[in-house]
């Protein structure tokens, strides 16, 4: 027995060698496992300084292109409130309320029973919106003793840039994570600075939720792929858990469309569980993590029903409950498994589709149909009259991802080390499932673990292995939908780093060429990443330079004309129908009351705004009138560049998309549906402005320019009946 346990001894100190010969040397953590080596603490030191230094670069390079790109600081107050585009103008519009309210406590009893976002409703903005970032700053600007020498509108622009290195910061410390070497984050930065254009737009959209959301992702996928590391004690991993659930709240509280996000990455830890890469506890612990902070901001957002019908909910119970009640599922040979697993997968897909109508259902659910029509349009073969799937498929950002990101990413050389690296992880761990599901004997993770004294490496790293997925599954989705390409991208930077400066692949490369030693493998790792640093900084540098050197400044007089006389000419309580991009800006320049807005996940809003749109299509004078009186309006804004559009290919002009889903025939040269009619009437903005008596008798022109034409609605005067 003593001989036996002697030579389980020296094969584990032979594994614990050689994993310390192919293994990374330097991890973030190393010094908080107890290596309080003058070596470590250095160079864990000067990995970390590293990162803020290029967060930092990154924070002040975006705010440099806002700066030149508008010249912002020499701009009026409203030109730089109109110069937040769409939605954004509407999530600063509650930043702003915030602050002119008398007190903390006043502003948010304004914004839980707000009466001027829609008209002739009261909507608690807490519970529709995801807008409390803009509550915890406007807080933070009241607190802090800053008044005197910083505007609230630099306070907020400069909150989100940095984030900016809050988000870069995370992907650097998974691509050091993975691989071992900060160089590896070093080069993540670069690439994810150097690929602005595919991997932020946050210099141009600042309040978009996915600039406030993206960082805290970045950030939770650091803290799982930590988590995922065997060297962590059992207080590191629990400190793990508490930041992933904070990194996950956080991301969830400030983005609508976490779900979706949730839901991938729920498919993703699904998928490693059942080719059994992670233990139970693991599984469960992150399944876990995923629930506890939706239901937080469930709470938080007044019992927000969206939440419950959402379907990572329902897949996640389904999952744990199906894991739950079929055991033996890890059990038998490799035909055996891979028919359990089938098996397994039909059933959590049937509960969770069942659990999710269910839900929907119990909850009268409607707030999140609009998306599920767009991927089913999406998806399916033939077009779609439906007006709010149309409006989604014909924008740009919701379309196929276009070849030419593919050129510009590989023009900064990151696509080349990316491919391959994907490739060779792909194969790799598809032989590593492989053998995983073969074995009939200590085939769960726990068991593989107590049996790691053979002498014998594990055949893949879990938090590889997540890495892995989270690329290929986001990937598929940014190639599908553009605007999710900045989910993809940024992990992009990641991986393409790891297969430079890690160890594994270069570990398989080498013995393949029958050179595997230990100073070719650090010179490769350490050689070819300050090559690539090099001949980046040689290549872009000047560029940067000339980028940023380049200045502009904001200019649209129409629109500040428009928001003027809206402040100065008309009543505080007027109410203003038009398009939902231009009444975001109303809102917050001039404070008056909406008929509708851009945030766009709610039923009786879709269809109040597919109203109000008519003044875009070939209706009656007396419906367009009715429609917009329904709403509540006082006035009316029509845009020339919508009602004359042209940027759009025909057949996704708003115009066409409002006469399709009347049944009216397109305008212009082109093939039109055979059961499409023409219309009894003009396009009521174009019969607008002629003043014929059937439109001067319902409205009334107020304002013009060559961009805008704003009409008052009149009063119906009721038909007086002749007494007897």
């Amino acid at each position: 027995m003593t001989a036996l346990r002697q030579r389980k001894g020296s094969r584990a100190k032979e594994a614990q060698t050689q994993q310390s010969n192919c293994c990374p040397e330097h991890h973030p953590e190393k010094v908080l496992r107890g290596d309080w080596s003058w070596g470590a603490i250095v160079w864990t030191s000067v990995g970390w300084s590293v990162s803020v230094g290029l967060g930092l670069l990154c924070c002040i390079y975006v705010a440099t292109l806002h700066e030149n790109d508008l010249w912002f600081s020499n701009i009026k107050e409203m030109e730089r409130e109109i110069s937040f585009r769409t939605e954004c103008g509407l999530y600063y519009s509650y930043f702003k309320q915030m602050l002119e309210a008398p007190s903390i406590h006043e502003g948010l009893s304004d914004l839980i029973h707000d009466n001027l976002t829609e008209s002739r409703r009261t909507i608690n903005l807490l519970k529709r919106m995801n807008i409390y970032q803009e509550v915890f700053l406007s807080i933070l600007y009241r607190w802090l003793p800053i008044q005197s020498y910083l505007e609230p509108i630099y306070f907020y622009i400069y909150t989100v840039f940095s984030l900016q290195a809050v988000y870069l910061i995370g992907l650097y410390l998974t691509a050091w994570l993975l691989s071992g070497s900060w160089l590896a984050g070093v080069l993540t930065g670069l690439w994810y600075i150097l690929n602005r254009i595919d991997t932020t737009r946050v210099e141009f959209t600042i309040s978009l939720r996915e600039n406030w959301s993206l960082p805290f992702l970045a950030l939770q996928v650091a803290t799982i792929t930590c988590y995922l590391r065997p060297q962590l004690t059992a207080l590191q991993q629990k400190v793990m858990v508490w930041l992933m659930y904070v990194t996950t709240f956080c991301f969830c509280l400030t983005w609508q469309f976490n779900q979706f996000i949730l839901l991938i990455q729920a498919l993703i830890i699904y998928t490693l569980d059942c080719a059994d890469f992670l233990a139970t506890t693991q599984v469960t612990t992150l399944y876990l993590v995923q629930v506890c902070g939706l239901l937080s901001v469930w709470l938080l957002q007044f019992c927000n029903s969206m939440i419950l019908g959402s379907l990572v909910l329902s897949f996640i119970v389904s999952a744990m409950l199906v894991r739950h009640c079929q055991t033996g599922l890890k059990a038998g040979g490799l035909l055996v498994r891979l028919g359990k697993l089938f098996l397994h997968s039909i059933m959590v897909l049937l509960l969770t589709v069942t659990f999710n109508y269910m839900a929907k259902k119990a909850l009268q659910l409607q707030s999140d149909e609009h998306i599920f029509k767009f991927i089913k349009s999406k998806f399916a073969l033939g077009s779609t009259r439906d007006f709010d799937a149309s409006l989604y498929l014909c924008e740009e950002a919701f379309g196929l991802l276009p070849l030419d990101t593919l050129e510009r990413l590989a023009a900064t050389l990151l696509l080349y080390p990316y491919v391959p690296t994907l490739l060779l992880l792909t194969g790799a761990m598809a032989v590593a499932a492989l053998k995983n599901l073969s074995r009939t004997k200590g085939g769960s993770v726990e068991e593989r673990k107590a049996n790691a004294g053979d002498g014998q490496m594990p055949s893949f790293r879990p938090d590889v292995a997540y890495n892995l997925l989270h690329t290929l599954f986001f990937g598929l989705l940014a190639f599908s939908t553009m605007r999710m390409k900045y989910i993809w991208t940024g992990h992009m930077c990641v991986v393409a780093a790891y297969g430079i400066c890690g160890t594994e692949l270069w570990t398989l490369l080498l013995n393949m060429l029958r050179c595997n030693t230990k100073v070719m493998l650090r010179l490769l790792r350490f050689a070819l990443p300050l090559a690539v640093i090099g001949f980046l900084y040689y290549k872009f540098w000047p560029k940067i330079m000339e980028e940023i050197s380049e200045l502009r400044e904001f200019y649209d007089p129409d629109t500040v004309e428009l928001m003027t006389w809206i402040r100065t000419k008309t009543p505080q309580q007027a109410v203003f129908a038009g398009s939902m991009q231009l009444l975001a800006g109303i809102k917050l320049c001039t404070g008056r009351v909406l008929t509708n807005h851009p945030h766009y996940e709610d039923k009786d809003l879709r269809e109040r705004t597919r109203q109000v749109y008519q003044i875009y299509g070939r209706r009656s004078p007396e419906e367009v009138y009715d429609f917009l009186r329904a709403a509540g309006a006082d006035y009316v804004v029509l845009e020339n560049s919508i009602c004359f559009e042209r940027r759009h290919r025909r057949g996704c002009r708003l115009r066409d998309l409002l006469d399709l889903a009347n049944g009216h025939i397109m305008d212009g040269p082109g093939d039109n549906d055979p059961d499409l009619v023409p219309a009894s009437h003009p396009r009521f903005c174009e019969a607008m402005k002629t003043d014929e008596p059937a439109y001067s008798g319902l409205f009334t022109r107020t304002f013009q320019n060559k961009t805008f034409h704003v009409y008052r609605l009149k009063k119906k005067h009721k038909k007086s009946s002749k007494s007897s």
